[in-house]
């Protein structure tokens, strides 16, 4: 028992005294009334004669993971996430943020008009701008797109693609074909050309099943197969191509897990030495592609009763740069600040995961 209260110290110290770089805070659109100002009169006026009420996503059930944690709910009834001060006080301040990371969650993809999409999109972020980050120094943010068009998509990386806030580009994982396929190329090239990282987030088009072989019954199978959809992205990624077309292309997997990697990685590299001829632009191990190309948010943390377990998963991926700090806010993965991290870190990969990972890959100052 005192042996477990030292370790709490000193992870909270240690918390305590780094600049966090926090890659995952969801920012919420308090209402759709509040993108009017950056809507032009077109869209402005489709949305109320249509009666649309909000985009924002409906998370069910009450409680779980992906909902609100009890304090961040605003008493005026708008949204958790929604007010900028509440963060701070919950986010920044408490963790000594040097940086946090926006991916607004806003439901553009779910939208089957294109232009009414890329309207929503850039109206997004040009509410995260003027709302956000023109307000917070340490915030950035992901740019919003609607991937149902990516030529659109790109436009809007070109549009805002040098703006210093931000650092992303988001796309969500259930997408209506796999991202390693050309249609999606024209972000990849955009996002390169700017030196943004794709970040892939959970969640996403409502009309595709989370599951390959079709719609669950429960919520519970749902939110557990996120983790199967990842696993197809990446793949799809490297066996297309993507990163031979593109090398300086950086893929962050947000809300995902990390457990599952290792098995991944070895499965793939097992079975491309023997197709490999099937797709000879990938000449090196699918693992090194992973390694170097991708990076995993720790929240939601699937962590076994027994610390080392989880340590051991960590040395089976064979590299301390993947793993990035999320607290995932306003939604609900763990309850006490030291929870946010796996137990019994050696202190150098502590450090790595808290800022210094996140760091080299978003090339902050």
């Amino acid at each position: 028992m005192d042996d477990a209260i030292t370790l709490e110290k000193e992870t909270l110290g240690s918390l305590a005294k780094t600049a966090v770089i926090d890659c995952d805070v969801h920012n919420a659109v308090p209402s759709i009334q509040a993108l009017f100002p950056y809507l032009p009169d077109r869209w402005r006026d489709y949305v109320v004669e249509h009666g649309i009420k909000s985009l924002e996503p409906n998370y069910y059930p009450r409680g779980v993971s992906l909902s609100a944690r009890p304090d961040s709910v605003l008493p005026n009834g708008d949204p958790p996430g929604s007010d900028l001060e509440v963060l701070r006080r919950q986010v920044l301040e408490p963790w000594n943020m040097q940086y946090a990371i926006l991916n607004c969650l806003y439901g553009v993809q779910m939208i089957h008009n294109e232009d009414w999409a890329a309207a929503m999109a850039r109206a997004v972020n040009d509410w995260q701008i003027a709302e956000w980050l023109d307000k917070e120094q340490r915030l950035r943010a992901s740019i919003v797109v609607a991937s149902q068009n990516p030529e659109q998509a790109a436009e809007e990386i070109h549009r805002l693609g040098q703006h210093p806030g931000f650092v992303q580009v988001l796309l969500m994982v259930r997408s209506e074909m796999l991202y390693g396929k050309k249609h999606f190329w024209p972000i990849y090239e955009a996002a390169q050309q700017y030196g943004l990282v794709i970040g892939i987030h959970a969640g996403g088009v409502t009309g595709y099943p989370t599951m390959p072989v079709g719609w669950p019954s429960y919520y519970l199978e749902d939110y557990v197969s996120q983790s199967q959809a990842f696993q197809s992205q990446i793949v799809s990624l490297i066996c297309e191509g993507t990163f031979q077309k593109f090398p300086r292309l950086r893929v962050t997997l947000l809300e995902s897990g990390f457990a599952w990697m290792p098995a991944l990685m070895w499965r793939l590299d097992k079975n491309w030495k023997g197709l490999r001829r099937e797709i000879p632009w990938v000449d090196r191990l699918p693992s090194e592609i992973i390694r170097e190309h991708f990076r995993l948010t720790i929240q939601p943390l699937d962590e076994s009763p027994k610390p080392e377990h989880l340590l051991q998963t960590m040395e089976q991926m064979r590299s301390q740069d993947m793993l990035l700090f999320s607290t995932d806010y306003p939604h609900w993965h763990f309850d006490e600040k030291e929870e946010a991290l796996p137990a019994n870190l050696p202190p150098s990969l502590e450090k790595k995961i808290l800022s210094e990972n996140a760091r080299s890959f978003y090339r902050f100052d």
